[in-house]
């Protein structure tokens, strides 16, 4: 006898169903409020799309196999290849800019932790076509309004936002060496998950000299206005300016809100592919992993032999989302239970009660009723354990109860 779903798969039962039902009814509903379109594509791909983007070590987290046409190929760990990939195929005959959103599922070979499971769906949003810094204020604004459809506010949701090409000028600034600056990108992906000193030791084997090393450390202190005062009058004094824009165009498309954005230059994201501003979700509490993640990847698109369009996009995945939504008790499931059951007073025959079924589902009612003959008794008991909200009893004359 089988015991459960394989390690870090789900089986969804009616009411976790019903909860990622409410999860993705609201992704979709606030989607399309900024007149994005849904899309979707297959959940097996030429495992090529993934090792040419991030490289051969990703094999190693993928659930990979030759099929039977000798294909090597990779269920989906995510769903960025495969947007660029359809939006490449029709480049030229896409209305631009392209504004698309995809609910997949994904899957991933790696260990299982707090919000993270090995499959999981994932609000994919993607804006293709578009340069302008509004659109990167679109896309924050979109994965905000999405936070509050859910009920949460800016109390308990901040929005972490950089910028690569600003944090390569700012490292520059500070005397590290260009070929250094991957590096010192991994470090500072870790600063939170490791000790001061312990980040300050890679640093200083990275050649980083003395004097930027503690602000390197520290680098999620730094504001705008530190980032203007150092990079202003130099090459990158444009880019500070339209980080400035971005910076203002999010609380505009918010209606004014000022409060959910924080600048902090250690969200580089892990993704090498990304060229401009990128930001992350996280509960302020500290509690949970990310809750929505994404940014600019201009080059993408050509990198994998498609048009050379920028573009930029998101992804929030249903795990985390869940366990935050639980926490602040604004997990909602869709109304379980049919709108009547039809039960029959004494001799009244089936047939009569399924003909009054099949009435109302005609109309779009969700209709139950006993499926053999029982007591009008039973029947309101099983009724009330259903959860049908209204209870009709037809008698033999013709009238409803």
């Amino acid at each position: 006898m089988f015991k459960g779903a394989l390690p870090g798969f789900r089986d969804f039962y009616p009411q976790e169903l019903a909860e990622r039902a409410f999860i993705m009814a609201t992704w979709r509903d606030v989607a399309r409020r900024y007149a994005f379109v849904e899309y979707d594509g297959p959940p097996l791909e030429p495992l090529e799309l993934y090792t040419r983007k991030s490289g051969e070590e990703i094999v190693g987290q993928l659930y990979n196999f030759v099929d039977k046409g000798g294909r090597e190929v990779a269920l989906r760990p995510e769903m960025t290849p495969t947007v660029a990939r359809m939006v490449g195929a029709r480049a030229n005959a896409l209305r631009k800019p392209v504004r698309w959103f995809s609910m997949p599922q994904l899957f991933r070979y790696e260990r299982q932790q707090k919000g993270r499971l090995r499959e999981h769906y994932q609000l994919n949003v993607d804006i293709f076509g578009a340069s302008e810094v509004a659109a990167d204020a679109e896309l924050v604004s979109c994965a905000v309004d999405i936070m509050r459809a859910f009920g949460l506010s800016s109390r308990d949701v901040v929005v972490r936002v950089s910028d690569r090409r600003i944090l390569q000028a700012f490292l520059e600034s500070l005397g590290v060496p260009t070929d250094s600056v991957p590096g010192v990108y991994g470090v500072i992906d870790k600063l939170e998950r490791q000790p001061a000193q312990v980040s300050a030791e890679k640093l200083a084997a990275l050649g980083v000299p003395a004097s930027a090393v503690e602000r390197i450390v520290t680098i999620a202190d730094v504001g705008f206005d530190e980032i203007a005062s150092r990079l202003g009058g130099t090459p990158s004094a444009a880019i500070v300016d339209e980080f400035g824009a971005f910076l203002r165009y999010v609380p505009a498309l918010l209606g004014g809100d000022t409060s959910w954005l924080r600048v902090d230059l250690s969200i580089v994201r892990g993704l090498a592919y990304y060229t401009g501003i990128v930001f992350e979700l996280f509960d302020r509490s500290g509690e949970f992993r990310a809750i929505c993640g994404g940014g600019r990847y201009d080059t993408l698109l050509q990198s994998l032999g498609g048009a050379d369009l920028p573009a930029l996009g998101f992804g929030m995945g249903d795990v985390v989302l869940g366990e935050l939504l639980r926490a602040k008790g604004l997990m909602r499931a869709t109304e379980a239970g049919a709108d009547y059951w039809i039960s029959g007073a004494d001799e009244v025959p089936l047939e009569r009660i399924m003909e009054e079924a099949a009435r109302l589902r005609g109309e779009g009612r969700a209709v139950e009723f006993a499926l053999r003959e029982q007591s009008l008794s039973k029947q309101k008991k099983a009724a009330q354990a259903s959860g049908a909200r209204e209870f009709v009893t037809l008698s033999n004359d013709g009238t409803h109860g």
